[in-house]
């Protein structure tokens, strides 16, 4: 390492190629898929390590603080999960920045499969999108938080948590989430290193020093710290807002995709183990999937899916013209939006053509 990268503490990619296993080691292959960050792990053989991986998960039951006041449950084989990256800055997370107290939503994903688990549709949603969020109950302190106009996206779950966020997007989408995982950056490297990386390709360089990542342009295999970097990359990528962020998160989540097709689970119960242990102490799920049964069986419902059968686009913004560190939603396009996943069809692109998230060149910095 030279002396500049160590004084800046950035990360350079090693460039080198991850190698894959060969076929006669390959068993039942990982369901690994993530926005920001998640993966689930499926298979059969965990089940003698159920017990010990069903304490590593954490799970909120969205159903019972949420009641009956929500979108109806439409039950047509479709799925709707609202995936969130949570920026918390306490315990290992204080690498990233100052503990505040509260933790955030930098990454948001409505992750659409549709009923035949073919295909699937994901909507990002800015953090900085300002929106009319519903009045919620505080996981933390039980307390009631009051509706507020123009409020930040990810306030919802900093103020309410993981059921404020689920109410948030139903309010706005008028969909039912049918489920909720998030990750954390801690439990995101750790399952990126288990998975033994993902190689992506830079067309340009990135050199950030938010996030402390640089990269030369060139193909790289990047480990959990330097993926981490990638995915909360924005100061020197396209226009440098958050946008440009939800572009490379996305270029990453189809690498990781195209990957997890050729992660074999080896015959070594350690590996096999090690895969489960990390991705369980990775996220946190609603109820509804909150034991390693539960998550095996979903994930194993979605091995279906390929990266070039994953359509995603950002909901469709345009820059507030009070503040353009912020961005509203376009109404007419995001409603759009919306109803394709309500009726289980493809997002037309004209939703998103004339959207301030598909401008700006971050798209094409990784492939």
């Amino acid at each position: 390492m030279s002396e500049q990268s160590r004084s800046t503490g950035r990360i350079r990619g090693t460039g080198s190629r991850r190698r894959k296993p060969s076929r006669r080691h390959r068993a039942k292959v990982v369901a690994a898929w993530t926005v920001a960050g998640v993966v689930v792990v499926g298979g059969a053989g965990l089940g003698y390590a159920y017990l010990a991986l069903d304490g590593n998960l954490a799970s909120v039951d969205i159903d019972a603080k949420l009641g009956t006041d929500r979108p109806d449950d439409v039950d047509d084989g479709s799925q709707d999960i609202l995936v969130l990256g949570s920026d918390s800055r306490s315990g290992d997370n204080g690498t990233y920045g100052e503990d505040e107290g509260a933790a955030r939503s930098d990454t948001a994903m409505v992750v659409h499969v549709d009923k035949g688990h073919k295909s699937a549709s994901v909507v990002s949603i800015p953090r900085d999108t300002l929106i009319e969020r519903p009045a919620c109950v505080s996981d933390a302190t039980g307390e009631d938080v009051g509706a507020e106009q123009r409020a930040m996206f990810n306030t919802a779950y900093e103020v309410g948590g993981p059921a404020c966020a689920v109410k948030t997007v139903e309010s706005m989408s008028g969909i039912r989430m049918d489920h909720y995982l998030e990750v954390d950056f801690t439990g995101f490297k750790e399952l990126i290193d288990e998975l033994g990386g993902v190689e992506i390709t830079t067309r340009t360089a990135i050199d950030d020093s938010k996030s402390h990542l640089d990269l030369e342009p060139g193909t790289h295999t990047l480990n959990g710290e330097e993926s981490l970097g990638l995915v909360r990359t924005r100061k020197s990528v396209g226009d440098g807002s958050d946008l440009g962020r939800i572009q490379l998160q996305q270029a990453f989540i189809k690498a990781l995709m195209e990957q997890a097709k050729d992660v074999g689970v080896f015959t070594s119960p350690s590996r096999l183990y090690g895969l489960a242990d990390a991705a369980t102490k990775a996220v946190t799920t609603d109820s509804g999937l909150g034991s390693v049964k539960k998550l095996t069986g979903f994930a194993n419902g979605l091995k279906g899916l390929n990266a070039e059968n994953v359509h995603m686009v950002t909901l469709p913004v345009e820059y507030d013209p009070a503040d353009p560190n912020r961005v509203l939603p376009q109404e007419k396009a995001g409603r759009q939006v919306w109803a394709a996943l309500e009726h289980d069809r493809p997002i037309p692109a004209s939703a998103t053509e004339k959207s301030a998230g598909d401008k700006g060149d971050a798209a094409k910095v990784v492939e």
